[in-house]
């Protein structure tokens, strides 16, 4: 926690290229996947604020071992049915603005916010019907619905879904249960690890 920054992050990995998401969310049109280093990511889309992006990494701990040394996996995780090996960690970095649109993951997800914070809503599965998911393979744990700005004629059963919220702050964790839906908005320069496994 006192550790992790972006001049640490310029300094440690800056010259790794990753595969950066560009634009608001992955669900917009003219959003698109760029490689590029570390360091261009925060000089273009930390720093300056160009526009929207976002690193959004599965393996980066795999390729930046000196930032691996630096996590703890929650004991938690250990309780479940995999081995520690099947424990997915994953990187979260990017602008204030950057949303991750109402969706739902097949593992259990500890998100553990380092610094910046993120608002977050949570559905229950139950009310998967009145989220209105995507109907193509690809998107179908993802809602059609701007969880912010809502077109309630389109998507009416909407009003009928109930959410709990939060402002998630450096230094806490939140557990999201196994196909539970949420949706993140960061609301500062953000960094959060998560803990996915089964």
């Amino acid at each position: 926690m006192k550790k992790w920054s972006v001049d640490y992050f310029c300094q440690v990995a800056g010259c790794r290229t990753v595969p950066v998401e560009l634009g608001a969310r992955y669900t917009d049109e003219e959003w698109s996947q760029k490689l590029m280093t570390v360091g261009d990511f925060i000089d273009r889309y930390i720093v300056n604020k160009n526009s929207l992006g976002y690193l959004a990494q599965h393996q980066l701990f795999d390729q930046i071992p000196e930032l691996k040394e630096d996590i703890g996996i929650p004991d938690y995780c250990c309780l479940g049915e995999g081995e520690e090996d099947d424990i997915t960690i994953n990187a979260w970095f990017g602008p204030e603005g950057t949303i991750s649109p109402l969706h739902q993951d097949p593992q259990q997800n500890f998100l553990a916010q380092v610094f910046g914070r993120k608002y977050i809503r949570l559905y229950s599965p139950q009310d998967s019907e009145n989220l209105y998911p995507h109907e193509s393979q690809i998107l179908h744990n993802t809602s059609q619905v701007d969880v912010e700005d809502p077109d309630l004629d389109k998507f009416p059963n909407f009003r009928k879904a109930a959410f709990q919220s939060c402002i998630l702050m450096p230094g806490q964790v939140l557990f999201i249960p196994v196909k539970y839906w949420h949706y993140v908005r960061s609301l500062d320069i953000s960094f959060s690890v998560s803990f996915w496994w089964s």
